[in-house]
C-alpha cells in the first residue's frame, strides 16, 4: 500500500500528475487544487497518497495537504461516492470551504460543483456532519486567519463548540461573553476561553 510518494514532476495535466520517484513513474490522480500547486515540470514534490484497489486496477490519489486526504477518505465512505467523483468535489471547492458548507447544512453551495446533484450533496451533509468533527476545528482556524469580522468569528467559534458537544444555547452565551470582553479576539485564543468559560 503506497502511503506518500517524494521525488519530481515529470508531467502534469488537470487533475493528474506522474512523480518520478528515482526513475519510477507514478501515475496519481490530484484535486485541482493539488494541481496548482505541485510547481512545473522537473520541480520536487512530496504527496500524501491514497492508493485504491479495484479488482483491474490500482489507482494513486495524490495530496499536498492532510486536510485534502482527511476531506478525500471520508468522501468515499459515503455509498455512491468514488474516488473519481471525491477529487472532483474536492476540485470544486477548497477542503476548508467543504467542511463549512458541510457544518452549516449549505446544500445549495455543494450542488455548485460539477457533477454534484441536490441528492448527492444531501447526502454529504447526511453522513459527513459527524465524520468530519475531528478536522473541523483546524479547518475552521485556517479559515478564521483569513476572515474580517466579528460575525465570522462568531460563526465559527459557534460550529466548533458545537462539533466538541456542547448544545447551541450553552455555546452562545459563552462566545457572546468572551467577544464582549475581547476587543481583538483571534479564533484560537477565543476557543479556549470560551472552553474555560463553559468549565465553570
Amino acid at each position: 500500500m503506497i502511503a506518500f510518494l517524494r521525488g519530481r514532476v515529470a508531467d502534469k495535466q488537470p487533475n493528474r500528475i506522474i512523480i518520478d520517484v528515482q526513475g519510477v513513474g507514478y501515475d496519481v490522480h490530484v484535486p485541482l487544487s493539488t494541481y496548482y500547486e505541485v510547481g512545473d515540470e522537473g520541480a520536487d514534490v512530496s504527496l500524501r497518497v491514497y492508493t485504491h484497489v479495484r479488482e483491474d486496477a490500482l489507482q494513486l490519489y495524490g495530496f499536498l495537504t492532510d486536510l485534502e486526504r482527511q476531506v478525500f477518505e471520508r468522501l468515499i465512505s459515503i455509498s455512491g461516492i468514488g474516488p473519481k467523483l471525491a477529487i472532483a468535489v474536492l476540485s470544486g471547492m477548497e477542503p476548508r470551504d467543504l467542511v463549512t458548507a458541510v457544518q452549516r447544512g449549505d446544500v445549495a453551495r455543494l450542488t455548485g460543483i460539477p457533477g454534484v446533484g441536490k441528492k448527492t450533496a444531501e447526502r454529504i451533509v447526511l453522513e459527513l456532519k459527524d465524520r468530519l468533527t475531528q478536522i473541523a476545528i483546524p479547518a475552521a482556524i485556517d479559515a478564521a486567519d483569513s476572515a474580517s469580522g466579528p460575525d465570522r468569528l462568531r460563526s465559527d467559534l459557534l460550529s466548533a463548540l458545537q462539533n466538541l458537544g456542547y448544545h447551541r444555547p450553552q455555546a452562545e452565551k459563552a462566545v457572546e461573553t468572551i467577544l464582549q470582553a475581547t476587543s481583538e479576539p483571534t479564533f484560537e485564543g477565543a476557543l479556549r476561553s470560551a472552553l474555560r468559560e463553559l468549565m465553570r
